[in-house]
């Protein structure tokens, strides 16, 4: 196979692509430097773009946000080293949306034969042959692929979205429930659906203070206040 030809996406639940690469902050072995970490490894189209830009801004001023969460940032073009070097120095001196003097301090992959790209499915013809598209991939400390999300190259992502992903995804580990609609940190959760007609009718008949069902298949976890 052609180090360019593009592999099977990989899918949610599976382990993520292992690879070796150069970035802006040295040379990285992935997913192994990370382990025991959850990472957001994100594409972008091409250096020096406006969308991509501001998408760069804005990651690297939530950085500690996400340091906060046990989280590293993880950026990819297809640009050479020194393309993004000059990139990285050039936001420093932008001013946009409140941002300024922004330093990016996560590492930003070369990628020049698309190696990782085609590893992750982030060349897809139908846009471009030549630039990723803006993939994001949430791996968790065990270095499994969690959410997979793809936006077209004209469309900026939402940060607010990408850090939701985060936290919600440690809530559903941490105390194994699920998260309904629109969940953000402070909302009650949903506990897994009854698997016996036992189950269920001790759900619903259950007077339990941490635990309200709608029906026998949806019953919620209060959140401590």
């Amino acid at each position: 196979m052609e180090e360019n030809t593009p592999n099977r996406m990989p899918l949610i639940g599976e382990a993520a692509p292992a690879f070796t690469a150069v970035t802006t902050q040295g040379e990285i072995n992935f997913p192994a430097d990370y382990a025991g970490k959850w990472v957001i490894l994100f594409s972008h189209p091409a250096d020096f773009t406006p969308v991509c830009t501001t998408e760069f801004m804005t990651f690297a001023s939530m950085a500690d946000e996400f340091k906060a969460l046990n989280t590293e940032l993880v950026g990819l073009s297809v640009d050479s080293l020194y393309a993004h070097i000059a990139w990285l120095r050039k936001i420093q001196e932008l001013e946009w949306n409140g941002m300024k003097n922004v330093e990016v301090k996560f590492p930003l992959i070369e990628d020049i034969r698309m190696n990782v790209a085609n590893k992750y499915g982030m060349i897809q013809p139908g846009q471009s042959n030549t630039q990723a598209v803006r993939a994001v991939f949430v791996i968790d400390p065990d270095g499994k692929i969690r959410t997979i999300l793809y936006y077209p190259l004209s469309m900026g992502r939402n940060f607010d979205e990408i850090k939701r992903i985060i936290l919600a995804l440690q809530k559903a580990d941490k105390d194994k429930v699920a998260t309904p609609a629109d969940w953000r940190p402070g909302d009650d959760t949903i506990v897994p659906t009854a698997g016996s007609c036992g189950v269920a009718k001790e759900r619903m008949e259950s007077k339990a203070d941490d635990v309200y069902c709608l029906d026998w298949f949806m019953c919620f976890k209060k959140e401590k206040k």
